[in-house]
């Protein structure tokens, strides 16, 4: 869709099975944080904009709330389809989501709204929620106080270009001067992914927009390097399994 970001567009498109496994799931502590902060539960409708293949739907349907999945990256909303059935998966995107107005009583963008941040969007999301409704934006972030952690960033941001990122802030822009929502409120977890280095490095590096989307020969030059970290890195080299740490950051607010 030619509002999607075209790292986003072809890098999700090829790595949408890297991105099912290397991407970390979300700290049990934010269930009831969305119970409580959203009001997700049964009787309610939640939207998860730019839902991916379902990393953070799946907590949401745990809520027993309603959720309706919109994800304009086809190979990654037919994975969500197919492993969520009870969800409403649809083709959309931020800026022209396939819902009525105030149709939903919350709306969630878990990694995804430093894609889209815009007042364009912004006005779509108080369109679509019900008076008083929520918007929370939650990002699992990198710990790079680790040096192996900080490595990982400076291998992969050489090859960023003008991707939107959310540790720019530039997504806070969109808010700046707007009325139609209350103040953010920002909420931490602590949060850890567990698994092989395979997993937890290879994987999870390989799925970003921008490094999937590299040509062949760059793409395998950034796997080449991640290996060697791996392979000489004296906390990582000979593990079968790491943890990498993250802070998990959630933000929440609602349409005035």
């Amino acid at each position: 869709m030619s509002d999607l970001h075209a790292a986003a567009q072809q890098g999700f498109s090829k790595e949408a099975q890297a991105y099912e496994r290397g991407r970390p799931d979300y700290p049990a502590e934010l269930l009831p944080w969305l119970q409580q902060a959203l009001g997700a539960a049964p009787g309610r409708t939640v939207v998860d904009l730019g839902a991916g293949t379902g990393k953070f739907t799946q907590l949401l349907v745990r809520s027993g709330a309603r959720v309706i999945a919109i994800e304009p990256v086809d190979a990654m909303r037919e994975r969500l389809a197919a492993a969520l059935p009870a969800v409403t998966a649809l083709a959309g995107t931020a800026q022209a989501m396939p819902l009525a107005q105030r149709s939903a009583d919350a709306l969630v963008c878990a990694q995804a709204f430093h894609w889209f941040a815009s007042p364009v969007v912004l006005a779509e999301i108080h369109r679509v929620l019900a008076p008083g409704g929520a918007l929370a934006l939650i990002w699992n972030v990198r710990d790079e106080s680790l040096d192996w952690v900080a490595a990982l960033t400076e291998i992969m941001q050489v090859h960023e270009g003008d991707a939107p990122r959310f540790r720019s802030g530039a997504w806070r822009q969109a808010f700046a001067g707007d009325a139609s929502f209350s103040e953010l409120q920002e909420t931490r977890f602590a949060h850890r992914h567990v698994g092989t280095p395979e997993t937890v490095i290879v994987d999870r590096c390989m799925s970003v927009s921008f490094i999937a989307a590299l040509p062949v020969n760059e793409k395998a030059g950034v796997e080449r390097q991640l290996r060697t970290l791996i392979a000489t890195h004296p906390a990582l080299r000979g593990r079968e399994s790491i943890a990498l740490p993250y802070q998990t950051l959630a933000y929440h607010c609602h349409a005035r």
